[in-house]
């Protein structure tokens, strides 16, 4: 039996002006009249998503993800293409969709969930586990319109994973609530995919696609852009974002094998990234805890009003582990000129697990790169980490602790 839980082929959705009833009357049955206008908000999108699998979907505003997540759940219909489901489907897609704000949230748990699908009976029984999920108190007796972001998205979240669903929806909804129900959602969800829940994330929070998602799908302008490893797709997204008129991306292949995005407009460029140890040798790999330093060269190709280094180092998953800029540090370089070439060193102490880490660089005019974006540059540099002298520990930090017993 095949394990795939969602099949999309060549999906699109198009909204179109028909100038009259007579011809939009005529569409129904296949006639095929000429439209007035057409707009595809979607076209070709295809892709499936196996039972256990997370796919992170991300884009810019105006991409086409809600219509593809709307096109999924059968909220809305395809323009063209099919769309096949295995099993029961469960979706957050908006904040409190759905719920009626005169009504308890205990009252709009049971509405919808039997709108779901689900027995009257079962939704009761369920009911003491889905009140003590959300963890709202007296307020699940409440109207709902007394409720506040964070507490629509807890009662939502716990009514749609009440029953392990064969494919989870979730778009951006889980960004409201707090860190402490983040996290708790996010373990649900991880339950779920371990016992098979196919899951198809929507979320602009790059830590969360790259944990929970083996695969990343960009959309751009209703189509699909890129596909493949969550890292890959992110550090696009993040030069598609930075892209500016005038503004050039491209990609190389490092040695990794992995892609490495560069864009920017190339006013400054970094010439090289390198690390080094303590007495400035050039090292590839490093020693939990041993003290380090990077240097990066970076040359001024055009006169500039200010110039700002930025660094991140991220884990092989792409999360973030500690990132860093001259404006914040107070060091950004006033007008620097054509031809200048300037050299950072960052010296730290690699308190990082063992395990493969990269450095994205980034030259900017300020704190951010959405101002002046002179270059961004991922993959800059990979390095590894191991652990030759330290107690044996889990995890991408290295915190020792001095631990004491105490007799109670």
């Amino acid at each position: 039996m095949s394990d795939v839980r969602l099949h999309l082929r060549d999906v699109g959705k198009a909204y179109r002006e028909w100038g009259s009833e007579w011809r939009r009357f005529a569409s129904w049955f296949g006639l095929h009249p000429k439209p007035e206008s057409e707009d595809w908000v979607l076209r070709h999108v295809s892709f499936e998503v196996r039972a256990g699998e997370a796919i992170g979907i991300v884009g810019q505003n105006g991409a086409g993800k809600s219509t593809l997540l709307k096109i999924v759940t059968g909220t809305l219909r395809p323009s063209e293409g099919v769309v096949a489901t295995a099993g029961s489907i469960a979706a957050i897609l908006e904040l409190g969709m759905g719920f009626n704000p005169d009504l308890t949230g205990r009252e709009n748990v049971l509405h919808s969930a039997m709108l779901m699908g689900h027995a009257h009976d079962k939704v009761l029984a369920a009911m003491p586990d889905i009140e003590s999920f959300a963890e709202i108190g007296e307020y699940f007796d409440h109207p709902v319109r007394t409720y506040s972001s964070g507490m629509q998205v807890r009662v939502a979240f716990a009514v749609a994973t009440a029953f392990r669903p064969d494919v989870l929806i979730v778009d951006e909804a889980l960004s409201v609530g707090d860190a402490y129900f983040q996290h708790k959602s996010f373990d649900r969800i991880r339950q779920f995919q371990q016992q098979g829940t196919a899951l198809l994330l929507v979320s602009h929070d790059a830590a969360a696609i790259q944990s929970l998602c083996s695969r990343a799908i960009l959309l751009e302008r209703g189509k699909v852009l890129r596909d493949g490893k969550p890292q890959d797709v992110m550090d696009y997204y993040n030069a598609l974002i930075a892209e500016r008129e005038n503004s050039q991306l491209r990609e190389d292949e490092h040695e990794s094998g992995r892609t490495m995005v560069v864009s920017g407009t190339g006013e400054a460029s970094v010439q090289s990234v390198t690390l080094h140890d303590r007495n400035g040798a050039l090292v590839e790999h490093v020693n939990v805890g041993d003290e380090v330093e990077l240097r990066f060269a970076v040359r001024i190709h055009k006169d500039i009003p200010r110039l700002v280094l930025g660094y991140m180092i991220k884990d092989r998953l792409g999360q973030s582990i500690f990132g860093t800029n001259t404006h914040h540090t107070e060091q950004a370089l006033e007008a620097p000129r054509a031809g200048q070439a300037i050299e950072y060193r960052a010296r730290f102490v690699a308190s990082l697990g063992p395990g493969s880490y990269s450095v994205s660089t980034a030259l900017v005019s300020t704190e951010t790169h959405l101002v002046n974006n002179y270059e961004w540059r991922d993959l800059a540099l990979v390095f590894t980490v191991s652990n030759f002298d330290k107690p044996y520990f889990i995890g991408s930090t290295w915190m020792p602790p001095h631990i004491e017993l105490v007799d109670a």
